[in-house]
């Protein structure tokens, strides 16, 4: 689910003083809109088909009047491939890089969407900048080693501002971020607080392919399933290459199969905070809503000094 606030204000700057007395007056009027892409399916991942009367919004609990709703299975997608290379995971490495290319080969359409590639151990580092080109981005994943320790909250920081940079240029895209890894961190400089907020005001859905071996749940487990659901993803837990191809199937059907609701928060508070965003369905059961938990709503100009 994507969420964004956009805004509108007209006018010009004369000067340095004149332009920050009319930002403040511009602030009062600006329409402030969030946009939330999100994907309604039934218990088995089934895509549903809804109309715009199926579904409610409701701001920090308050119900919100829909502006508008549409389908977005067309858009390109965006995907940053997040790659553990640290040494929890030397074991299943192979499997780990498999993993990856058999998702972009399953997901990215040829000359439509594209891809990046982040490594992560001690540091994460852009191994490959977006690129349309599977066979460049099949080799460069072939082409990472395993050695180091786990940076995986600095990974996704990384790739959520590149996310957030290219959504500034262009055309509209989808953006998703998957990561690939057991969920353990120990050497990032950033919390999963943080983490988390980059990846939400870069309007990303995070996905996770647990590369862990079979066993109880362990911590690396809950963070996985805790980032993915804070954003309207999903982990999934693959202990098996022939596991792979279902699993992956469905996270494309959820990428392709989405909707987009755009409304103005009422009230809105320009507070820089948080704000818990739900939708819900009015009268449709056994179907599962995954979305964005929020958004981060402006700060309010600086009065003049």
């Amino acid at each position: 689910m994507k969420c964004a606030i956009f805004f509108a204000a007209v006018g010009s700057l004369i000067s340095a003083e004149a332009g920050i007395a009319q930002q403040q007056q511009q602030f009062s009027t600006e329409v402030n809109r969030v946009e939330i892409t999100f994907t309604v399916t039934d218990r088995r991942g089934h895509s549903a088909t809804l109309g715009r009367g199926d579904i409610e919004v409701f701001d920090d609990q308050r119900p919100q009047r829909i502006i508008d709703f549409s389908p977005e299975s067309e858009l390109p997608l965006r995907l940053a491939l997040l790659i553990d290379t640290s040494n929890s995971v030397r074991d299943r490495f192979r499997f780990l890089q498999e993993a990856a290319i058999e998702f972009l080969n399953r997901s990215l359409r040829t000359g439509i969407d594209e891809a990046m590639v982040v490594s992560f151990d001690s540091s994460p580092d852009m191994a490959l900048d977006f690129s349309f080109e599977e066979r460049r981005l099949d080799e460069k994943i072939r082409d990472l080693r395993p050695g180091g320790a786990t940076a995986l909250y600095d990974a996704i920081d990384l790739a959520a501002r590149r996310l957030a940079e290219a959504a500034r240029v262009g055309p509209r895209h989808r953006a998703a971020i998957v990561i690939f890894s057991d969920g353990e961190d120990n050497e990032s400089r950033l919390t999963r607080g943080q983490a988390l907020q980059a990846a939400q005001r870069a309007n990303a859905v995070l996905f996770a392919v647990s590369t862990r071996e079979q066993g109880p749940e362990v911590e690396g487990d809950k963070v996985l399933q805790f980032v993915t659901s804070e954003t309207g993803g999903i982990a999934l837990f693959p202990f098996r290459m022939e596991d792979l191809g279902h699993s992956f199937d469905n996270v494309a059907n959820l990428l392709r199969h989405q909707y987009n609701i755009l409304y103005r928060p009422e009230p809105f508070v320009a507070d820089g905070k948080f704000h818990p965003v739900e939708i819900r369905l009015k009268q449709q059961k056994g179907l599962v809503v995954r979305a964005r938990k929020g958004y981060y709503a402006p700060a309010a100009p600086a009065p003049a000094k």
